[in-house]
């Protein structure tokens, strides 16, 4: 079988790793992939992810026989559309459905629509205005652009100042572009976060195990949002009870709202969510799986991957039984210095071999005529499992320093939080 992954980040490592254990896949592609991904899979850095043209190219060139479609931006662009209008198998949701994600603004009204837990909100495309209602707001609060902003799009606004500073960086100095054109401005929500992925083929909906992600870039949850500096799994604070308010308040009702809008959602639904002392509310909706998440559930998954998703695009998923590992899983982000302002890229890596399950998923890597260079803001991500998250960050930690590069920066607190 040939498979094709849409991506080049850790995310996209993860799943090429996991989908390698199945026999059945002869041949992996990657467009545009990263250095650790060419161990695996055939990569081709001169494919971007959002080239759909080339993309569709290489699928009926290569004769691919499924295409994972990973990143927030061609699913949003429609790319599993584009593939599936000419024929070819994908996995992933259609443009329709990603709209969960790429539009904000959506994703709270449907949520209000649906009686789904979240918190209060308002929906702005005049700068004017905007300003008014967050200067009139009860600080601290959250201004979202409405669209996709590589994750970095959500700022907390400890006050006044800050929440019409993020109004202009979002609105009149468009830092995401477009993206910022509308904003939600909506009430902070205090508690812990909580992140649950979940299968889906439009019918049946599975929960995968729980994990808890570090999104600001240094230690103690300071500083700016990241795209994720490092996760760990399972989450303390899920407990069942946590897991049946949240399969009866907010995934099913998902589900249930969707296929009532007449959007069949294939894939991956990740639900960011906040344990407040009101309850479970969402924060947000993915279209796909996270990132790093997924370096630290997908090691933990010991049902076939491939098996999942061809149940994902065929509408049998209730007919696959998904088993878990007990073990506990731990990743850190070792990051470009800087990040996630500016920073320097072609930075020379050096990597001494890991301790034995130790595993490198890399993000922010290329090939320089053999060398192993840094090509993005978030590098590597270091994962361990063990008997339980103090055991796997401690095999985390002792093998972080085996990659080295210039001015590399990394959290010395994931996995701890407060429970």
């Amino acid at each position: 079988m040939k498979i094709l992954i849409v991506g080049g980040g850790g995310r996209e490592h993860t799943i090429a790793w996991s989908l390698k254990k199945n026999p059945e896949v002869k041949k992996l592609f990657a467009v545009p992939g990263n250095a650790g991904m060419e161990k695996i899979a055939k990569c081709f850095p001169d494919i971007k992810a959002t080239d759909f043209d080339k993309i569709l190219l290489f699928v009926k060139a290569n004769k691919v026989d499924l295409t994972i479609v990973a990143p927030d931006d061609p699913l949003a662009g429609g790319l599993v559309d584009l593939l599936n209008e000419n024929g070819f198998r994908a996995f992933g949701p259609v443009k329709e459905a990603a709209q969960i994600e790429s539009s904000k603004a959506f994703a709270k009204a449907f949520m209000q629509k649906y009686d789904i837990p979240t918190a209060k909100y308002e929906v702005f495309d005049d700068y004017v205005e905007a300003v008014k209602y967050a200067l009139s707001c009860k600080q601290p609060l959250v201004v979202k652009a409405d669209g996709l902003a590589v994750g970095k799009g959500v700022i907390v606004c400890k006050n006044t100042r800050e929440s019409k500073e993020a109004l202009d960086l979002l609105m009149l100095e468009k830092k995401f572009g477009s993206s910022g054109d509308k904003v939600v401005i909506e009430e902070f929500l205090e508690g812990q976060e909580i992140t649950v992925l979940a299968f889906t083929d439009g019918k049946t909906i599975i929960p995968m195990v729980s994990s808890q992600d570090h999104k600001r870039v240094f230690d103690g949850d300071e500083g700016s949002n990241t795209g994720g500096m490092g996760a760990f799994s399972p989450s303390a604070v899920y407990t069942q009870a946590v897991a049946k308010e949240f399969s009866d308040k907010i995934m099913k009702k998902t589900l249930e709202g969707l296929n009532k809008e007449g959007i069949i959602f294939k894939g991956v639904l990740y639900f960011g969510l906040m344990l407040t002392a009101d309850g479970l509310k969402v924060i947000e909706y993915n279209a796909r799986f996270g990132d790093p998440e997924t370096q630290v559930i997908l090691p933990r998954l010991k049902t076939d991957l491939l098996d999942i998703f061809n149940a994902c695009i065929d509408g049998t998923l209730k007919n696959i039984k998904i088993e878990w590992e007990k073990d506990a899983c731990v990743c850190v982000i070792l990051a470009s210095g800087g990040y996630p302002g500016e920073y320097q890229k072609g930075l020379p890596i050096k990597i001494t071999k890991p301790d034995d399950g130790i595993l490198f998923f890399h993000a922010g890597t290329a090939n320089d005529a053999g060398r192993l260079v840094t090509s993005g803001g978030r590098v590597i991500g270091v994962t361990a499992c063990g008997k339980n998250v103090k055991e796997a960050r401690e095999k985390v930690y002792a093998n972080v320093g085996k990659i080295k590069f210039d001015n590399v920066h990394y959290r010395t607190d994931i996995g701890i939080k407060k429970n």
